[in-house]
């Protein structure tokens, strides 16, 4: 039993400094929990600090920055209200000097009206006493003096008024003579609309009409691959056995009809088929050109010519100016230029060069703007021609003043080969109802007694009746006859007319 209560005792006891010893251990924890507790608010109360020192130099640093800006941007802005200010002082002193200058103009305008009507004021009286005056001296009313006044003014005027109306009429003539001029060249070397048919149209012959849908293609592929690849429209209609190639180029014209051609002999028609014989054709036409424009160079007796020149010149072998072949004509006036400035003792190398290349712009006149002559010009001038040859070309249908003998001669030997019997194209009987409408034109005016057409319709002459026309009115009845000769008239290149107005006196010795 005592030992029983021994082992109890010694279980209390040990129980107790068990739980001593717990309680003790804890309490030890709870310290070094609490420490380490507090050194970590401590270190995140100095991190907090510290990153509110920084947080305060960030914002001390944005403030400085923008009040650096808003101080910047002030500034600007007064030195915009500075200018702003020094431009309206500026103006306000200008319009200050402008108003001071027109009070100075005012005050001067007054004076100078004031002095105006004193003058005025002082010429009435003196008219006045001069009206009386000369009413004592000629012992005429001044009614009477008034009427003798106005008819001296009336005569003085009338002769005066026919010495300015004949002035003008000789500027308006010149003016619209040299207007006339570049209007007929512009129009002659465009080609004019009844002309059109003849020279831009060819006319290729195929064996049959199947020939025709072959010619065309499924769905047109081979028309228009021969269009795309010549620039020359293709007219398939009911014309038999013939298909008709329009273009106003006719180097592209002839291409086209050479590569047509070559395609029906051989029969294979289809698109790399026709792009390889068009290139064929148009090596060909090129060497051809080069070929013709040499031969004529050599023909005209006109060597040294560039290169481009020479393919110019050759171009105008398909070209035509009212069924006269271009090249043709231009190699006639080479030999009229020469054998004239053989007689006359002029340079002939320079005549027949000229003569060679006066119409050279018709060979591009479908691509560059303006009147064949100008574009020869440039042609020669861009070639290394002389400027004497320049001059004669620009000036031979006579847009340009011509200022040397060449360009005269040059001129005049172009008229004679388009004016030559033969030359053009013209029906006789087109021809003898062009002249008799010519001189219908002119034959319904008061006044007219006979009228002539001459020189194969370009001049026109009309004899008035003396009695019924004055000088005045023949220039007016000139003026009013071509008015009507253009509005009516379809005609190549210009008409003179010529109002003829004779007074004979006759009489007789006995």
């Amino acid at each position: 039993m005592a030992q029983s209560l021994m082992l109890v005792l010694v279980a209390i006891v040990a129980l107790g400094a068990g739980c001593g010893i717990g309680l003790y251990a804890r309490q030890v924890v709870s310290s070094s929990r609490i420490r380490s507790d507090e050194e970590r608010v401590a270190k995140l109360v100095r991190e907090a600090e510290t990153r509110q020192k920084e947080i305060l130099l960030e914002a001390k640093d944005e403030a400085i920055r923008a009040k650096s800006a808003a101080e910047s941007e002030i500034q600007a802005r007064r030195n915009d209200l500075q200018r702003l200010e020094r431009r309206v002082t500026q103006k306000d002193e200008n319009l200050e000097r402008k108003l001071e200058a027109l009070d100075r103009r005012d005050r001067n305008l007054a004076q100078k009206e004031k002095e105006q009507a004193q003058a005025g004021a002082h010429l009435e009286d003196m008219r006045k006493q001069q009206i009386r005056q000369l009413e004592q001296v000629a012992a005429l009313s001044t009614d009477e003096a008034r009427k003798l006044l106005l008819q001296a003014i009336e005569t003085e005027v009338r002769e005066e008024a026919s010495r300015k109306v004949r002035e003008i009429e000789a500027q308006v003539k010149e003016g619209s003579d040299r207007r006339a001029r570049e209007i007929v060249a512009t129009a002659i070397q465009r080609l004019a609309t009844d002309v059109v048919s003849e020279t831009t149209v060819s006319v290729v012959p195929i064996p049959s009409d199947e020939m025709k849908g072959r010619i065309i293609g499924r769905e047109g592929r081979n028309i228009r691959a021969l269009e795309n690849a010549t620039g020359v429209d293709l007219i398939i209609d009911d014309t038999p056995d013939a298909v008709t190639l329009s273009a106003f180029d006719p180097v592209r014209r002839e291409v086209a009809r050479l590569a047509l051609s070559r395609l029906i002999l051989d029969g294979r028609i289809h698109p790399a088929r026709i792009e390889e014989v068009v290139n064929k054709a148009k090596a060909e036409v090129d060497g051809a050109i080069r070929e013709e424009g040499e031969r004529a160079a050599i023909e005209a007796g006109v060597p040294g010519l560039h290169q481009e020149l020479i393919k110019l010149l050759g171009r105008l072998k398909y070209r035509f100016s009212y069924g006269q072949n271009v090249l043709t004509h231009s190699l006639e006036v080479a030999h009229l230029c020469g054998m004239i400035a053989s007689e006359l003792g002029e340079d002939v190398n320079v005549l027949k060069k000229a003569g060679l290349l006066h119409d050279i712009g018709k060979a591009i006149d479908h691509e560059v703007e303006g009147t064949h002559a100008s574009i020869g010009a440039d042609q020669a001038r861009r070639f290394g021609q002389s400027q004497r040859v320049v001059q004669a070309i620009a000036a031979h249908h006579l847009e340009d003043e011509p200022v040397t003998l060449d360009a005269i001669l040059v001129a005049a030997s172009d008229g004679i080969s388009g004016g030559r019997p033969g030359a053009r194209r013209e029906s006789i009987e087109h021809y003898f109802r062009r002249l008799e409408a010519l001189e219908k034109a002119a034959t319904g005016f008061p006044g007219v007694e006979k009228v002539y057409a001459i020189q194969a319709g370009r001049e026109v002459r009309i004899i008035v009746k003396p009695e019924e026309i004055d000088d005045l009115s023949a220039m007016r009845l000139a003026r009013d006859i071509v008015k009507n000769i253009e509005a009516n008239l379809e005609y190549p290149g210009q008409i003179k007319v010529t109002v003829i107005r004779e007074t004979r006196s006759v009489e007789y010795a006995r």
